[in-house]
């Protein structure tokens, strides 16, 4: 009965994260084939201009979530334990050094004898740099990811995958960024080349989140009783967060930023609504310790997803209303801010990923032993 319901409700949720983006669609009288283009080359949503006061809003709502952060790390810097590694470097890890230095030699050189290969030498550093963080954790804390969860682990690729071509669907009704040097594929070339550099998105972050716990430890202190939260709450959570997605199409310059913060509004909502927290926090730390690894540790693969982007043959160009100044590689300074919200969405997803997957576990366990 309950997985009945569980199932239920995780077809709600992904309906409506699906569905109401299309309900402005139709608000607009726009015709859906233009958003349905594959692979995504025509721009047809016309980008408001700079706008000094909305910048310097954006400035303050960013320094606003960004200083608390700062703060943090810095408290958590000095408080980290010293302690000597728990295990040598492993040589796996010289391979991830190999691979993501090889790769990233390939992505911003124009070899003759690599011209065939240069549209696809995004994913290698990122194969690289997972391989890393993986084998710095393992050095740290004697396990990591890789080692003792290598099934979960994997399985993170293929959710990663769909994961990020959810954001590619919202991208389609506000044309935040787009995509150059990919005219000569063929739609399933694209879709190949897309999903395989898609599919190191959550075990980038999630292995940096891993690296950072590692490297500070766990920010000790009691669990704090759970707040009780008002039933209208989360409904009226639910509410903004439909509104929101179903406005993208209609408003796509003044509610783009929600393109990020839309999808962990309503994931959140749908846990309260549950009777679960937004983000359950590690054991023996409150929330927000874990909220801030995870910002910080979007935010350091950010800096090498916007870095490697930039001199990559295939890459991605943005087209930021408003806000569209200061660029540290393609993207625009505030635009960084995006990926704040989108650590924790990543934490809901490999959260899930461990449920489901523990829950299989338990199930198989249960059958093992009755027969």
């Amino acid at each position: 009965m309950k997985i009945g319901l569980r199932l239920i409700s995780a077809g709600i949720v992904t309906g409506l994260l699906l569905g109401l983006p299309l309900i402005g669609v139709r608000v607009q009288g726009q015709p859906l084939s233009q958003y349905t283009e594959f692979p995504p080359l025509t721009r047809y949503v016309e980008h408001a201009g700079f706008s000094r006061p909305i910048f310097a809003l954006f400035a303050l709502v960013t320094l606003a979530l960004l200083i608390p952060l700062l703060i943090w790390f810095a408290g958590a810097i000095r408080r980290r334990p010293l302690r000597p590694p728990a295990a040598p470097f492993p040589l796996w890890g010289w391979a991830g050094i190999a691979l993501l230095l090889g790769g990233w030699i390939l992505a911003w050189t124009r070899f003759p004898w690599a011209a065939a290969i240069q549209p696809f030498t995004f994913s290698p550093p990122w194969f690289g740099y997972i391989l890393v963080v993986q084998a710095l954790t393992f050095r740290r804390n004697g396990t990591c990811r890789l080692t003792s969860q290598p099934a979960r682990f994997l399985l993170l690729f293929p959710v990663s995958a769909a994961f990020w071509w959810y954001f590619e669907y919202l991208n389609r009704f506000v044309q935040n960024w787009y995509y150059v040097g990919i005219g000569d594929l063929s739609p399933t070339g694209y879709f190949w080349l897309a999903t395989l550099a898609f599919s190191t998105v959550l075990p980038a972050v999630l292995g940096t989140y891993d690296l950072l716990t590692a490297w500070l430890g766990l920010a000790a202190a009691p669990p704090r009783p759970p707040r009780r939260i008002p039933r209208w709450f989360p409904v009226g959570l639910l509410a903004l967060s439909a509104a929101g997605l179903a406005g993208l199409a209609v408003w796509p310059n003044l509610l783009f930023p929600l393109l990020w913060l839309a999808p962990l509004l309503l994931l959140s909502a749908a846990r309260l609504l549950a009777g679960r927290p937004p983000l359950d926090p590690e054991p023996g730390e409150t929330l927000w310790p874990r909220i801030a690894r995870l910002a910080a540790a979007a935010l350091i693969c950010g800096f090498f997803w916007e870095m490697w982007n930039y001199y990559s043959l295939a890459r991605w160009v943005y087209a930021v209303p408003y806000v569209d100044r200061f660029q540290l590689f393609e993207m625009p300074l505030l635009g960084y801010a995006g990926y704040l919200p989108f650590g924790i969405e990543c934490a809901l997803i490999g959260d899930l990923v461990s449920r489901r997957f523990n829950g299989t576990a338990r199930h198989s366990n249960r059958q093992g032993t009755t027969q």
